[in-house]
């Protein structure tokens, strides 16, 4: 979860300039932020980003021909993102290319077990003033990943019906929570106990083949067909974007196992009031259709191009805000999204275009196909089955919350959402900061 009392004083100060008529732009345009938050467990994080756009003689604003994104961020307990993004439509011809190039570190990677609710979650077991608590590292590992993704995207019958492809290498490293990094300078009754977490229950139980439980590597090529109408590619007004693909990992690529998944999403917008209200949704489906999927890359959602650091979920602030980071896990799910979207207040500044919108939403999502385990019958003492499974549960996740976007030519957009999740067993309350619509 990400606060940043910046971005926050600078919407606010947005919310009292004169509304004034938009400009054309033309050139190099850029956005500058810091990168500031804190996490009571990963510590405080700092660093930058940096968002350019080149409309060049601005004839096709507000779509542009290049887009460069870097972001440098770090936790002071050891967690971080280094990305660099670039979009373009001029480097190779008749062809919108983007490539992303990220290594990210997370001390404390979310892992609650697989197939949603069937996954019991104990809060008690987190909360240190329980008399049944056991670590807020409980439901934790530490995760690496170094990521280099390569999507194209090309014109296949007329300007709407696309192909698109791509490939990606994944170097995924697992290991247990580094309890000694995460208490180094606290006080000795607030320090992280050394006891095991799910993770390491879920490889003594055999859940999690001994192979995978390091990570490996995943090298993916993917290839699809999608259908695109709409009339603005950040966040549109009206028309549709409907794709369907599949994706498949192979040993002779040099990854750690083969196995291929099929996935399908629908968005789709409504003109409301032209140019300030419209009403989207989008409907997401992914299964695996081949081969046995590592636990590491289950969480991955597959997408066409990536619009931020992360692709992961169900869960979290890029699928079901409000539900937990990784809280719905399975060989299959379905998921949607429907947002209504209010251009509020238009306005210029330091020579650039502005809007700030409002948005409300309701996110929900459910698993379609489980991972296929076998339940222990053996339990550290103490416990018992009904503390880790409860066999057909799982229902539909759902929430619904309320967001914020101030936004600068069109294109770069500071995003923040706050979630509700509707079930005790999906968290609380979810506040995220980024960038970009959902969808």
């Amino acid at each position: 979860m990400k606060k940043s009392a910046l971005l926050f004083v600078l919407a606010m100060l947005a919310l009292t300039l004169p509304a004034q008529e938009s400009k054309t732009k033309s050139g190099w345009n850029f956005g500058v932020l810091p990168t500031i938050s804190f996490d009571s467990d990963l510590g405080f994080q700092y660093g930058g980003l940096i968002d350019l756009y080149n409309y060049g003689t601005g004839d096709i604003y507000p779509d542009y021909y290049h887009k460069i994104y870097v972001e440098v961020s770090r936790y002071t307990k050891g967690s971080g993102i280094n990305r660099l993004n670039y979009e373009t439509i001029k480097l190779i011809p008749g062809v919108r290319y983007t490539t992303d190039l990220s290594f990210l570190t997370d001390q404390a990677y979310d892992f609650y077990g697989f197939n949603g609710y069937d996954a019991v979650i104990v809060k008690d077991w987190m909360d240190l003033e329980s008399d049944d608590y056991i670590t807020r590292m409980f439901y934790r590992h530490k995760r690496s990943l170094f990521r280099f993704k390569n999507d194209f995207e090309g014109k296949l019958s007329g300007p709407k019906l696309l192909w698109n492809a791509g490939f990606a290498v994944q170097k995924f490293t697992i290991s247990s929570v580094d309890l000694d990094k995460l208490n180094k300078g606290r006080d000795l009754e607030d320090q992280y106990p050394d006891v095991p977490g799910l993770y390491e229950l879920y490889k003594d139980w055999g859940i999690i083949d001994e192979e995978e439980a390091d990570g490996g590597l995943v090298t993916t090529l993917k290839a699809g067909i999608s259908y695109d109408t709409r009339d603005n590619r950040p966040n549109p007004m009206k028309g549709i974007w409907t794709e369907a693909g599949i994706e498949t990992s192979q040993k002779f690529l040099g990854s750690e196992a083969s196995f291929g998944k099929f996935y399908f999403t629908h968005r789709q917008y409504f003109t409301l009031i032209p140019n300030d209200l419209s009403l989207a949704y989008r409907l997401g489906y992914q299964q695996t259709i081949f081969g046995d999927v590592p636990f590491y890359y289950q969480p991955q959602v597959i997408v066409s191009a990536l619009r931020g650091a992360f692709s992961e979920g169900l869960g979290g602030s890029k699928t079901l805000r409000g539900i937990w980071r990784n809280r719905v896990v399975g060989d299959g799910f379905f998921y949607g999204n429907m947002e209504l979207r209010w251009k509020a207040v238009r306005f210029t500044f330091i020579n650039q275009n502005f809007y700030i919108g409002l948005n409300g939403f309701t996110d929900f999502g459910m698993i379609t196909k489980k991972i296929d385990f076998t339940i222990p019958n053996s339990y550290p003492e103490g416990f018992n089955q009904a503390d880790f499974f409860n066999p057909d549960a799982e229902k539909l996740h759902i929430t619904a919350g309320a967001g914020l976007r101030v936004v600068m030519n069109e294109n770069f957009i500071i995003a923040f959402d706050l979630g509700k999740a509707f079930n005790d067993q999906d968290g609380g309350m979810g506040f995220y900061v980024g960038l970009n619509y959902l969808f």
